[in-house]
């Protein structure tokens, strides 16, 4: 849970940023929309390999995070950097889908009248997407709470430290714990299948109030 929530934390900062960049590119949109849907396409395990790589204790990000004694590989840390990376393209490519559903003749209007373009996404792009946004923050913690993959390659298997539900399951497959594994799946089920009942309710709230308001 903790894992799951600081990754999601994480997610709804850099999902938000990234979908108003690229909503507001004129060139080199595709380009970047591969990039951060990539996570998203790959094998969780490659994500995972390719983090590995990145901060590694012989990459230059790890040795420089090695001079502040902060490791990332197989401790608590990775774990969240793995979940953060894996679910980003779900908050990222939801929001995106918000921001594109905004009458862009009010984002004209507002530059006209001399709006900062944070201004503009504090008091245009954010009011009028917050179904969406609460609809990808839903997808991603649920995302980061069933990652594997990509955690077990950075950040191992620790029991305690960085064995999140989901490597937990495996960990009881692999021993022969039936009982064990199913107590661990009764709790992320019990998690996330209603936090997806409350997102299809509150998408369709909101779309109901949007519709009104028009």
């Amino acid at each position: 849970m903790k894992i799951a929530s600081l990754a999601t934390v994480i997610t709804f900062i850099l999902g938000i940023a990234a979908a108003n960049l690229v909503v507001r590119l004129k060139k080199g949109k595709e380009v970047i929309d591969t990039l951060f849907t990539l996570p998203l396409i790959l094998p969780p395990t490659v994500v995972g390999f390719f983090l590995l790589v990145i901060f590694g204790k012989n990459s230059f990000i790890g040795n420089f995070l090695n001079l502040f004694g902060i490791s990332v590989v197989f401790s608590w840390i990775g774990a969240v950097v793995a979940a953060a990376v894996v679910s980003f393209p779900l908050m990222y490519r939801t929001t995106r889908g918000a921001f594109e559903q905004v009458d862009m003749n009010i984002i004209y209007a507002a530059r006209t009248l001399g709006f900062s373009e944070w201004k503009i996404l504090a008091k245009i792009w954010l009011p009028l997407s917050w179904p969406g946004i609460i609809a990808g923050t839903i997808l991603a913690f649920a995302r980061a709470m069933g990652e594997f993959g990509a955690t077990i390659m950075l950040a191992g298997n620790i029991p305690g430290r960085t064995q999140t539900m989901a490597i937990a399951v495996y960990s009881a497959v692999q021993a022969g714990d039936r009982a064990l594994a199913y107590q661990w799946v009764l709790i992320l089920c019990g998690i996330t299948l209603p936090l997806m009942l409350f997102m299809s309710l509150w998408l369709s709230k909101g779309s109901n109030i949007i519709k009104r308001w028009k």
